[in-house]
């Protein structure tokens, strides 16, 4: 059982968790039990908590090909068109590198525009999704843009939908690795890029396209789940590549990597099992004594209202550090009723709080109680 003696204690040790506490994703140094990786860059992240489980100069601003993509398919799912018909223009119809082959004049929906681009890395259907939803390329850069702004990513930036090498278009794998969990947690996202079959209308075919997924790893790993490859002579190999296992899903994005595949098994696969999901909150203890001011006892048992779930590796579990402050300090207390906030941290970073609730009633002292304390 975890106590708190002080007022003055606890004043003290939110000191010091305001003094280390912090919102951005908390990082650890894993190289020495990761696997090595043959990538420029790489960042492996937990989707649900965003927490970064490895990284390889993962700041570094890098080419990332067709990885843009992922961007542009999000952005294309979140304007809500995707049962738009487009006409494909002689800009689209003209692009360079992968291509589904559009005919300019042909007329297709948005949505299968979105699974050529995301299955075949189409760029001329990653060129008529920006062209159908913000009326050029340029402009739905910018709504790419207005992504990376919201998301507070420093070493990210684009200017076209498709990933052609284009100066001013790079990001960074850590911040991939984050712009690709967010989409990852659409379910529409998350559907078209694990299918790994899917036919296309098309008014320039009768029976119309039949796509297969290029993404290797949906054959090469049972429980890989997305989501885009890419490539110029400039970037070299990029991946993005997720996984999931146990109600958890880690998401990988390596950058000039020659060796992408073995290394995104390996590292997903590491991500996954060395890593689990945690109620941090009972690692050690369940129950927690809070002090009360005037009440038949000196403090009241609490729990949490509800479980913090964050991954860890096993020999974690002993650097969590708790820190409480009550939010009601004297008694009558009601079972149920909320009586302070756990704080939960580690490597000196927040990583969760969870409502401390009584689990016990505490009634107040009588009057005789009261007086027979002042002596």
């Amino acid at each position: 059982m975890h106590t708190i003696q002080t007022n003055k204690y606890i004043a003290g040790l939110m000191i010091v968790l305001c003094m280390v506490g912090g919102n951005g994703p908390l990082k650890v140094n894993a190289t020495t039990s990761a696997p090595f990786v043959h990538a420029a860059s790489a960042c492996l992240l937990d989707v649900d908590s965003g927490r970064i489980l490895y990284e390889k100069n993962g700041h570094e601003p890098r080419r990332i090909a067709s990885l843009t993509k992922v961007v542009t398919g999000w952005v294309a799912i979140k304007s809500n068109q995707l049962n738009k018909v487009v006409t494909i223009s002689a800009n689209a119809a003209r692009q360079e590198g992968s291509s589904v082959y559009l005919r300019a004049g042909e007329k297709i929906k948005v949505r299968d525009l979105l699974y050529a681009m995301m299955l075949r890395s189409g760029n001329d259907a990653a060129t008529s999704i920006a062209e159908a939803v913000a009326g050029s390329t340029d402009q739905f850069a910018k709504l790419m843009n207005q992504e990376v702004t919201r998301l507070h990513l420093k070493n990210t930036h684009f200017t076209n939908p498709h990933g052609l090498d284009q100066n001013g278009h790079y990001a960074s794998a850590d911040d991939f690795a984050v712009l690709t969990g967010q989409a990852l947690k659409n379910p529409l996202f998350r559907q078209v890029v694990s299918t790994k079959f899917y036919r296309i209308s098309r008014s320039t075919e009768m029976n119309g396209m039949r796509l297969r997924n290029k993404n290797k790893l949906l054959w090469m790993m049972q429980n890989a789940d997305g989501v885009k490859t890419g490539y110029t002579k400039a970037a070299g190999r990029c991946l993005a590549a997720s996984a999931s296992l146990g109600g958890r899903q880690v998401v990988l994005v390596v950058l000039d990597d020659p060796s992408d595949w073995n290394d995104a098994k390996s590292l997903l696969s590491y991500g996954l099992q060395v890593y689990r999901k945690i109620d941090v909150t009972s690692v050690r203890q369940k129950d927690y004594l809070l002090p009360i001011k005037d009440g038949v006892r000196t403090g009241v048992i609490s729990v949490p209202q509800a479980p913090v779930y964050y991954p860890l590796r096993e020999d974690e579990w002993s650097a969590l550090v708790y820190h409480i402050t009550p939010t009601k300090q004297k008694a009558p207390i009601r079972a149920g009723q909320k009586i302070g906030v756990l704080y939960v941290s580690l490597h000196q970073q927040l990583i969760g709080k969870t409502m401390l609730i009584a689990k016990e009633d505490m009634p107040a002292k009588s009057w005789w109680g009261k007086i027979k304390g002042w002596f």
